[in-house]
């Protein structure tokens, strides 16, 4: 699945908490993993430091990945705009996965997601692993770093397209899988004077809670054969603030997401509510594009 996995590093130790994301995936799938840094200046000094940086980091990536599997690692540096060369490199050398920090040598701001992580979100169709920056280091590695797996579900067969790398995880490693789906309590109902909104019934939020539990139940039963130990959980509120709460709670290692759902995209943007999820959320996030669609 993950033949091909894109590390992006700009020399800061922000960025570096995605290397063991790509250790762990590179151990389970014998990936090769590919380091990836992109040089602004034209200082010849400048270049040379950082060339040394990423063949140190590879050396090191390839100690922690062990020499028992067939995993490699390649240090590649290129010069540019950081986002379009990180986009053009994915697209030209059939990478299957990226991993980046959502912040790296800038720092962390609270109102926004880094820009370089930012513009790859809407502009590749290739997988991304998002890791927080705000994320303290831990000494977890290996299976713990894809213990807990949160998937929010919609009920529609594109908000499903994140399962299927989390059935191939879940093949090799020992996981906790939980399916969320979030459902309303109301509806909102254009009118000549604007937009009411209409609350439903005892009964009608019932009768969607009973669908929306075998709908969930129905897809637990694609993860029976794996290693993964699945849970199911109903919740009533608004989807994307009802995701990032649960997602502390139980403390998941990841969330994994879908690029469409159920609402479908905008323009180039991605799904509302996955987009605040990555904006607001506090969990690494693994978003998938919906198979056939570009983003």
């Amino acid at each position: 699945m993950y033949k091909k996995i894109l590390v992006t590093l700009d020399g800061s130790k922000l960025a570096e908490l995605a290397l063991p994301y790509a250790e762990c995936l590179a151990r389970t799938f014998g990936s090769e993993v590919i380091l990836l840094s992109i040089i602004e200046s034209t200082d010849s000094e400048y270049q040379h430091m950082h060339q040394l940086y990423v063949e140190k980091m590879a050396d090191l990536v390839k100690h922690n990945i062990e020499s028992n599997t067939v995993a490699t690692v390649k240090p590649v540096i290129l010069s540019g705009k950081p986002a379009k060369e990180i986009i053009d490199y994915t697209e030209q050398n059939d990478v299957r996965l990226i991993i980046m920090a959502s912040h790296g040598r800038t720092g962390i701001k609270s109102w926004a997601m880094g820009s370089v992580a930012n513009n790859v979100l809407e502009r590749t169709s290739v997988p991304i692993l998002l890791v927080r920056a705000k994320t303290p280091c831990t000494e977890e590695s290996g299976e713990k770093l894809f213990s807990r797996i949160l998937i929010p579900l919609d009920g529609s067969e594109n908000g499903e397209a994140a399962l299927a790398h989390i059935l191939e995880l879940s093949n090799e490693l020992q996981t906790e899988v939980t399916l969320l789906q979030v459902i309303a309590d109301s509806k909102h109902v254009h009118t000549v004077g604007g937009q009411n909104i209409i609350r439903f019934t005892k009964e009608q939020m019932e009768s969607t809670k009973t669908r929306t539990k075998q709908y969930l139940e129905e897809v637990c039963q694609k993860l029976a054969n794996t290693k993964a130990v699945t849970k199911c959980e109903v919740h009533i509120g608004d989807a994307a603030e009802e995701t990032i709460e649960f997602a502390d709670k139980m403390d998941a290692s990841l969330v994994a997401l879908s690029h469409q759902g159920h609402t479908g995209l905008g323009h180039s943007f991605i799904g509302g509510v996955a987009r605040k999820i990555l904006h607001s959320g506090n969990k690494p996030v693994l978003l998938i594009k919906m198979p056939g669609k570009q983003s």
